[in-house]
């Protein structure tokens, strides 16, 4: 066992794990990280173009914008707008789906009926579409992003969590713990539970480039998190203007959202392959 574990070890995404390592350092020390001032206007330094162009400062490494805002420190602080609604919409969205599908799973019947077919209705929909329209009727902020993100990712976990339910409720070891008097709280919670946990957990960092993915679209649309708080998305709408001559305010934000959404997914592939022993090569 302990010779699997090495051998996936070696085979880790270790450049998409130091991005990520990155991504969360920068997320929980981002006022201490950013070099300016993310928010406050700079007259005597707009425009400035990258350290490694004509007229670039190592002063300001990725360029300003045409206020002189650092775009190194409005990345860094963004950071912090982009992860915190992935880890907070996660973490209420897969509660809520985590809590459905077990019971859905365990109970079947009418209630398994009942929650599925609200999952098929939830999946039915366009993600981006609805968020869109509830950031808009409800207004945008951080907290209303969370709420959206985290009503539309319940279902995923609900459908997940369901079938590895249906696949584990009817092993023996269920069967010998019925016989033993224990009653489905107990089921779910002590044999249930930790045998699903790799699936969340599997799930949860591939939702992370998800949730990253659709933040950053609302906050390029305008129905995001609101300014003067810097996020990805809005750093790109704020520069889509001025692609031909300050190309640097884009697409900086743009390579961020990118790398870190890539490196999600790799990571939570290579999870999925260390921790489903089917998929696990000797």
């Amino acid at each position: 066992m302990l010779g699997k574990f090495v051998q996936s070890l070696r085979r880790a995404p270790v450049l998409s794990l130091a991005i990520i390592f990155v991504s969360v350092l920068a997320a929980a020390f981002a006022p201490h990280l950013a070099p300016h001032s993310p928010i406050d206007p700079d007259l005597a330094h707009i425009r400035l173009p990258p350290f490694f162009a004509d007229r670039g400062s190592y002063d300001y490494l990725l360029g300003t914008d045409w206020q002189g805002r650092d775009i190194l420190s409005r990345i860094i602080v963004g950071t912090r707008a982009s992860l915190g609604v992935a880890a907070m919409c996660i973490l209420i969205g897969g509660l809520i789906g985590c809590t459905l599908g077990l019971i859905a799973g365990y109970l079947g019947g009418w209630i398994d009926l009942l929650i599925m077919r609200t999952v098929d209705l939830f999946l039915a929909f366009p993600s981006v579409l609805l968020a869109l329209i509830f950031a808009v009727t409800l207004g945008p902020s951080f907290w209303v992003v969370v709420m959206i993100l985290s009503f539309l990712i319940w279902p995923r976990y609900a459908r997940v969590v369901r079938s590895e339910v249906l696949s584990w409720k009817t092993r023996d070891f269920i069967a010998l713990a019925r016989i033993a008097g224990a009653g489905p709280g107990r089921i779910i919670l002590v044999h249930i539970v930790p045998n699903v946990l790799n699936s969340v957990v599997v799930l949860s960092t591939l939702q992370v480039g998800w949730a990253v993915m659709v933040e950053a679209s609302l906050s390029f649309l305008g129905a995001g998190v609101p300014p003067p708080t810097p996020t990805w998305g809005g750093m790109i709408a704020d520069g889509r203007n001025y692609v031909d001559t300050l190309w640097w305010i884009s697409v900086f934000p743009g390579i961020a959202v990118m790398l870190v959404v890539l490196s999600f997914n790799l990571f939570g592939d290579w999870l999925r392959d260390t921790l489903d022993p089917r998929l696990t090569q000797i």
